[in-house]
């Protein structure tokens, strides 16, 4: 198991059945995830009016993880959004796109 999340790299966490995953948005994992959605700034202004889709807040999580384990699928990513609720995840998400916004 990983380090706890550092808020000062902006880090955030993600639990994912017994596991607790640190999501980091490296320029690496932002550019991946930029791949598959789109513009980043786009993506914030959809989360900002309410119309971020589930698979596009798995897909940024995703792409997000630090030292991914081997066993980590991507679906379980969603179901894990899915089970927690979307109430449990949005510090999450809302660290991310601070990060996305005004960097560190």
């Amino acid at each position: 198991m990983s380090a706890a999340a550092n808020a000062r790299r902006g880090e955030a966490e993600l639990r994912v059945g017994e596991q607790v995953l640190v999501l980091r948005p490296s320029f690496a994992a932002l550019v991946a995830a930029e791949g598959e959605l789109g513009p980043l700034f786009a993506l914030v202004e959809r989360a900002a009016d309410g119309r971020l889709g589930l698979g596009e807040l798995a897909c940024l999580f995703w792409h997000c993880v630090r030292d991914r384990p081997d066993e980590l699928t991507r679906d379980a990513v969603g179901e894990a959004v899915v089970t927690r609720g979307l109430a449990a995840v949005t510090p999450a998400l809302r660290v991310l796109l601070g990060q996305i916004l005004s960097g560190r």
